[in-house]
């Protein structure tokens, strides 16, 4: 393998870890240019020195005396704020980690995808709130974009004959979380600790909440559409809580493609840093015979209404899908400081939702514009439940 260049925006997170666990046992075949996080300057800057980076930089400007201190005299560059932190994922590199969480990351993974590389896509927000923005974006510059989700790399491999164009529809599956079998009544009164505690995979909090009320299959409902240019109706979802097959392709034929692997967030990763070769990862083997058996079944939309409001978003295009995104993380969040209970995560986004209506988000300035509006509305919202809970 050619030594290939490298860098990871949102370098201190659940997937940019493991990036960098990838990169620290392939030393020979990649050159760390920039690695970007948000607080955590500390972390950020071991990860920099131990990988030799050219550029290390913080969004937070209070972490910035902290990492230049850091890195004195080791000839890395220490730099802060968003405007820099757009800078670094425009500097230029063949593969670029996109994994800054939610709308935040939307700026730095434009910049990415204007240098025309590979563009490995972590951060599904980018493809739900300015989805017709980054892929004309993607379109002019040239750029590959490679899905990290393991239920969109999944997809991205199975397809990877070429028969497009027989496609009769694609699965995505899910695991159900920790509520999957629960009652109205224990989500209800679910604590953000136990909402966190995920059966199968290990994530950061927001995408672990996400996963509890299904507004991330939601999410990525809306993002395999964008990926794959596939209407609603030929994108199912099914539980599936062994999560050892992340997504299946139906062809036209009767062939149904699948892919598995064992719940490592390493395996899509290392999939798309070493596209379209393959290199070794530390995950564990799959195993069928200790799996023993495979269940799937259709999620319930009672249970978890996000993924109604998700696929209603999709359809009614525009700007729905920013303003259900930007709804999403204000609830999120407020549930994750013990404002609103669990199930007002999915009653704010359906209150903003319906109080905004359609809306148009041809360009960038709106999409942030509908964004900014969303958030408003919601931080009102989450008031509202909150006084209703005091």
């Amino acid at each position: 393998m050619a030594v290939k260049s490298v860098s990871v925006l949102g370098s201190t997170g659940s997937v940019g870890t493991q990036t960098l666990e990838l990169l620290t046992a392939n030393p020979d075949h990649y050159r760390v240019v920039a690695l970007v996080a948000g607080r955590n300057a500390r972390l950020l800057a071991a990860q920099a020195l131990a990988l030799r980076a050219e550029i290390a930089v913080i969004n937070d400007p209070a972490g910035y005396d902290t990492l230049r201190t850091a890195l004195a005299g080791s000839g890395i560059e220490a730099a802060c704020g968003p405007q820099a932190v757009v800078e670094a994922a425009a500097r230029g590199a063949d593969w670029t980690m996109c994994a800054i969480t939610g709308a935040a990351g939307l700026a730095s993974t434009l910049a990415a995808i204007r240098y025309g590389k590979s563009v490995a896509l972590a951060n599904k927000e980018a493809l739900v709130c300015a989805g017709d923005v980054v892929l004309r974006a993607v379109q002019t510059y040239g750029a590959t974009l490679l899905p990290v989700d393991s239920e969109h790399n999944a997809i991205f491999q199975a397809l990877a004959d070429g028969n497009r164009h027989a496609v009769d529809k694609i699965v995505l599956t899910a695991s159900g979380g920790p509520f999957r079998t629960a009652t109205h009544a224990d989500m209800a009164a679910a604590t953000p600790e136990i909402a966190l505690r995920h059966p199968v995979w290990t994530m950061g909090a927001k995408i672990s909440i996400d996963s509890a009320t299904m507004m991330n299959k939601g999410l990525e409902v809306i993002e395999a559409a964008r990926l794959f240019n596939l209407p609603s109706a030929q994108i199912g979802v099914l539980i599936h809580p062994q999560s050892v097959v992340h997504g299946l392709v139906y062809y036209a034929d009767g062939s149904v493609l699948a892919q598995l692997g064992s719940p490592d967030m390493r395996v899509p990763i290392a999939h798309t840093l070493a596209w379209p070769t393959r290199i070794a990862t530390a995950a564990p083997k799959l195993d069928l015979a200790m799996v023993g058996r495979l269940e799937f079944s259709e999620p319930d939309l009672n249970q978890f209404p996000a993924l109604r409001w998700a696929r209603e978003a999709l359809q009614a295009g525009g700007g729905a899908p920013t303003i259900l995104n930007a709804a999403n993380e204000v609830a999120v969040e407020a549930f994750l400081q013990r404002r609103i209970g669990f199930l007002d995560i999915v009653g704010v986004v359906a209150d903003v939702v319906e109080a905004m209506g359609p809306r148009t988000a041809d360009d960038l300035d709106q999409v942030i514009d509908l964004d900014g509006e969303a958030r408003r509305r919601a931080i009102a919202a989450c008031s509202r439940r909150a006084l209703v809970r005091a």
